[in-house]
């Protein structure tokens, strides 16, 4: 029993050095892993994100300002807002042109130094050239955000570059709505292929409802069990 006992005591020591590595340095206070962007000689791929790269971020950022929200509850800004606020995101609209009203009970504000407090993510939901200028505006807050993401048709590599150098994650040209619906597989609701696999389909979400986004997909990941915790809470409240 002592020689399995230290056997066991090497074992975890081993573990704790491998976890201390570089790599699996977790920014404080987050879910998020130091952006890669970082390491020497680590290049992002802009053209194709892996699906655990995208999941990653869905999971550990709390609150996102959403730059270029519209109250017009026409626009693709709305929903994404909406869509995002109801799956239990802390949601802050940025528009100066609409400051004094409110999306979705939450009050407008002109740029993101009004914001006074900290956020995790930056949606930009503005054309690319409007990209840089949004960034450099990120970069100045303390502390800065840990994700910048540049909504569908929108796409700044320099802008990007900055960002990683201050340390940021990035994503470019893709929407959270469409990738949460997707690795939640929520969206096989409406019929639509979501390229994950389950045993079981994805629950129909109520108001402030976290879906798992953990299901085995074609980029990767693994299931996880917080299907079925969610569930059992669910179950209990």
């Amino acid at each position: 029993m002592q020689f399995l006992h230290r056997h066991s005591g090497a074992r975890e020591a081993r573990t704790m050095v491998r976890n201390c590595a570089p790599e699996n340095l977790e920014v404080p206070g987050s879910m998020l892993r130091i952006a890669p962007e970082r390491r020497t000689g680590w290049k992002m791929n802009h053209d194709a994100y892996a699906d655990d790269y995208i999941r990653e971020i869905l999971n550990g950022v709390k609150s996102i300002a959403m730059v270029g929200a519209s109250p017009v509850n026409v626009r693709p800004s709305y929903f994404a807002f909406k869509y995002l606020a109801q799956r239990g995101y802390d949601m802050i609209p940025i528009n100066p042109g609409h400051v004094g009203k409110s999306l979705l009970g939450k009050p407008f504000v002109a740029s993101l130094a009004d914001i006074g407090r900290p956020v995790d993510m930056i949606d930009i939901f503005r054309n690319s050239s409007h990209i840089m200028p949004v960034v450099d505006e990120a970069l100045m807050l303390v502390p800065p955000p840990k994700v910048i993401w540049m909504q569908l048709g929108a796409r700044d590599d320099a802008a990007a570059a900055k960002a990683e150098a201050a340390g940021l994650k990035v994503v470019m040209n893709r929407c959270p709505k469409i990738e949460y619906g997707r690795l939640s597989s929520e969206i096989s609701w409406m019929g639509v292929n979501s390229r994950t696999l389950s045993s079981k389909r994805a629950p129909v979400p109520t108001q402030g409802m976290r879906l798992s986004l953990n299901r085995t997909s074609v980029g990767g990941g693994e299931t996880a069990a917080s299907d079925r915790a969610a569930k059992n809470k669910n179950e209990l409240s």
